[in-house]
Order: structure tokens, then C-alpha cells, then sequence
């Protein structure tokens, strides 16, 4: 049985109270969710980002309430899952070495390779869209519930948190070190990537543990950076025409995708990539230093 903690934001709001998120877990070694309400957006942008497409724009309405990830998910939990299922992680993980995109043979998502120890409370990286769903065929068998990853419109639809298609805490990326944990002034210190990065000091050069920062308004955590976070959706350059509208996720089956949607960047992401209309791309297999995920599941009615 899943326990609850907190208030609704209707019932809070009817209260005359602060808003606060409606959280649960559903068993011992399941994720804290927050209760997502539904609502209607306009996904994408009109404005290309870095010359890539952000449209066309869409109206989307998700009629329900759904569950999402308070957190990205933690090695903590990953370990959990390689340990109750034997599930095999060979070595070999993609990032920037020396300014170029390769592969490091020997990084591992128990050891990146970033310069900095694992900590269990830094989200799990160097994980493929496979990886992910191999876990929650795991957490959906343990809970009896249907985890899953979210859609690319649920995604974005929680991580504007009823803002613009900036960031969540508006235009300026350089007010970012509160609600984030981007490529700022410590990274560039230490990692001196060549693209821009943000004035401000977050306070980590890479990973930060999951809840570091601020939570957007519908209390999620590390929505902006951190890591990049898989979705479900097949990637197309732009949205098709039979995208669908009702939030749920475009695309084929497993192995029959050429790329599946990244979100939301990461610690060292250029700024402009980490706009809440901003869309990644890789394919199922791929595992990189900066690529993480978090867990979705629809609601009962």
C-alpha cells in the first residue's frame, strides 16, 4: 500500500495554505513520487536552440494527475536493483575527455571517471535507455505497481511547473546556482569545457547529490541539470504531426527507435541546452557520464 505524505495542492489551496506536493512510496525500496496535477501547456518553442528545432509548438493536456520521481534516480537504488537481479553492466562509458566526445573503457556507473568518489546519493549515471527500463521491470515487479519512464510531455509539462519554455525560475540562466546544479563558475574551473557557462557558483564542479537544490514549484528536484534524464518517447527532429496531445509517449517499441529523448542537461551542459523546450537525443544502448533517469507511473482513477 502506498503511504502518503503531505497535502494535495487542491486541498491546500482550498485550505488558504501554502501549496504543498502530495508524495508516497509504495514500498520499502521505491522512490519517493510527487503527485504531478494535470493541466494544459503549450510543448515546445518557435525559437531553435544552438540552430536544433524546438517545434513545432502543440497544445498538450494531460487530464489527470500523474506520479513522478521527487529525485533522480540515486546509486543507492541502483545498487538495490544489480544487487536483486545480477543484471550485467559492462564497462565502457561516452563523456568529454580532452574536449572530444568518446568513450572511456574503463568508467562504469559505479565509477565515472569525473575525478570525484561515488557518493550513493548522486543520481545514477553511465546508464542506457535499456539499462533504465530493465530497471523498471524491477521496481514495477517488487511494488505490484506499473513504473515506467514519462513521457517527453510529461516531462516537460513537470519541469516548467507552470513557467515558461526558459527555466522554471525564469530567463536568466546566471539565477540558476539556486535551482540547479549546471556548468557554472566551479566547473569551468576545473573542467574548462570550451562552450559558455553560467556566473554564478553552485558549489559542485560535477555530480551533486540528488535534493542539493531547490525544488521547482510542483516540488521536483534537479529537473534542470545534474544529469540528463531519459524518456520514453522515440526522437524525431521535429514533433510529427500524430504527436500525440494527451501526454502520453510518440514512438515505437524497444529496439525499433534509432533515438530516444534526453531532457533537462546536466553539470557540465552548455546553459541554452537545459531550457525546459530543449530536446537531447541517443540511442537505446548508449551510456554516457552525464545520463540518468527518473521514474514516472500513471495514477488510478
Amino acid at each position: 500500500m502506498a503511504v502518503l505524505i503531505g497535502l494535495t495542492f487542491a486541498a491546500a489551496s482550498a485550505a488558504g495554505e501554502d501549496t504543498k506536493p502530495e508524495t508516497f512510496r509504495d514500498c520499502e525500496q521505491c522512490p519517493e513520487m510527487v503527485v504531478v496535477p494535470g493541466g494544459s501547456f503549450v510543448m515546445g518553442s518557435e525559437e531553435a536552440v544552438s540552430e536544433r528545432p524546438m517545434g513545432p509548438p502543440h497544445e498538450v493536456t494531460i487530464a489527470r494527475p500523474f506520479a513522478l520521481g521527487k529525485y533522480e534516480i540515486t546509486n543507492r537504488q541502483y545498487q538495490e536493483f544489480v544487487d536483486a537481479t545480477g543484471h550485467e553492466m559492462t564497462k565502457g562509458c561516452r563523456g568529454n575527455i580532452d574536449q572530444e566526445w568518446k568513450n572511456d573503457p574503463e568508467a562504469h556507473w559505479t565509477d565515472l571517471r569525473l575525478g570525484q568518489e561515488s557518493d550513493p546519493e548522486h543520481p545514477v549515471a553511465c546508464v542506457s535507455w535499456l539499462d533504465a527500463r530493465a530497471f523498471l521491470d524491477w521496481l514495477s515487479g517488487i511494488s505490484g505497481q506499473d513504473y515506467r519512464l514519462p513521457s517527453e510531455a510529461e516531462w516537460e509539462y513537470a519541469a516548467r511547473a507552470g513557467a515558461g519554455d526558459w527555466y522554471h525560475w525564469g530567463e536568466d540562466p546566471d539565477e540558476g546556482c539556486k535551482h540547479a546544479n549546471m556548468y557554472d563558475t566551479s566547473a569551468h574551473a576545473v573542467h574548462d569545457f570550451i562552450w559558455p557557462w553560467i556566473d554564478c557558483d553552485d558549489g559542485h564542479s560535477t555530480l551533486a547529490p540528488v535534493g542539493s537544490f531547490q525544488p521547482n514549484p510542483f516540488g521536483l528536484h534537479d529537473m534542470t541539470g545534474n544529469l540528463w534524464e531519459w524518456v520514453e518517447d522515440c526522437y524525431e527532429v521535429l514533433y510529427p504531426e500524430d504527436t500525440p496531445t494527451d501526454g502520453s509517449a510518440y514512438g515505437p517499441p524497444p529496439g525499433q527507435c534509432e533515438n530516444r529523448s534526453v531532457r533537462g542537461g546536466s553539470w557540465l551542459t552548455n546553459p541554452d541546452w537545459q531550457r525546459t523546450t530543449f530536446r537531447g537525443r541517443d540511442p537505446e544502448e548508449v551510456r554516457y557520464s552525464f545520463f540518468g533517469f527518473r521514474v514516472a507511473r500513471s495514477l488510478p482513477e
